[in-house]
C-alpha cells in the first residue's frame, strides 16, 4: 500500500500532525511519501491508495497554500477528464483530511468549513473520504487567542499524547481499508 501526505504548516502545528500520521502509516507497513503542498504539485494523486491532506484553518478555509494546491490539482484533473458529473467513489481512491485550528471564537465550528471544502475536492476526483480529523492547536504569537478563546488554554497543543493518539488512529484507519 502507498500513501501520500500533503500539508502546509506555518507554525509547525500541522506538520506535527502530518508526522504523527506518517508514523502511524509506517507502523502499518505503508510506503509513505510526505511533502509540503508546494513540493507536491508534481505528484499524481491517483498513484496512491491513500492521500492525506492537511492544513491549518484560516478564517474558515484551509490555508492559502493548500487552496492553491487543490485548485492546481483540480484544474489538472479536469484537463485529464478525471472529473465527471455525479462522480461516485472509485475503489482504491481513499482520502484522509486533517485540519489544525485554534478556534478562538467558536471552536471547532471554525474548522468545519475548511475540512468540508477539502472533502469536496476529493469527492470531485472520485476519492472516498475515510475520515476528517480536527486537531486543536496553539495559536502561536497570540496569547489571548491561546488562553481566553472558546477552547480555554490551548498552549502547547497538540500535545505529545494527542499526537500519539493520532498515530494510533492512523494505524487503525489503514487496517480498515
Amino acid at each position: 500500500m502507498k500513501a501520500l501526505i500533503v500539508y502546509w504548516s506555518g507554525t509547525g502545528n500541522t506538520e506535527k500532525v502530518a508526522k504523527a500520521i506518517k508514523s502511524g502509516l509506517e507502523k502499518a507497513s505503508v510506503s509513505v511519501t510526505m511533502k509540503r503542498s508546494i513540493e507536491a504539485l508534481d505528484e499524481d494523486l491517483f498513484g496512491y491508495d491513500l492521500v492525506c491532506l492537511g492544513a491549518p484553518t484560516h478564517q474558515w478555509l484551509p490555508a492559502k497554500q493548500i487552496r492553491e494546491f487543490v485548485n492546481a490539482k483540480l484544474k489538472e484533473a479536469f484537463k485529464k477528464g478525471y472529473v465527471k458529473p455525479n462522480m461516485s467513489p472509485v475503489t482504491g481512491r481513499n482520502a484522509l483530511i486533517f485540519a489544525t485550528y485554534s478556534g478562538p471564537h467558536t471552536g471547532k465550528n471554525e474548522a468545519i468549513p475548511a475540512v468540508k471544502w477539502l472533502g469536496q475536492f476529493f469527492e470531485h476526483l472520485g476519492f472516498k473520504v475515510m475520515d476528517e480529523w480536527y486537531v486543536v492547536a496553539e495559536y502561536h504569537g497570540r496569547l489571548a487567542e491561546s488562553t481566553k478563546g472558546s477552547l480555554g488554554d490551548i498552549r502547547g497543543k497538540p500535545t505529545q499524547e494527542e499526537l500519539a493518539c493520532i498515530e494510533e488512529k492512523t494505524t487503525k484507519l489503514v487496517l480498515s481499508l
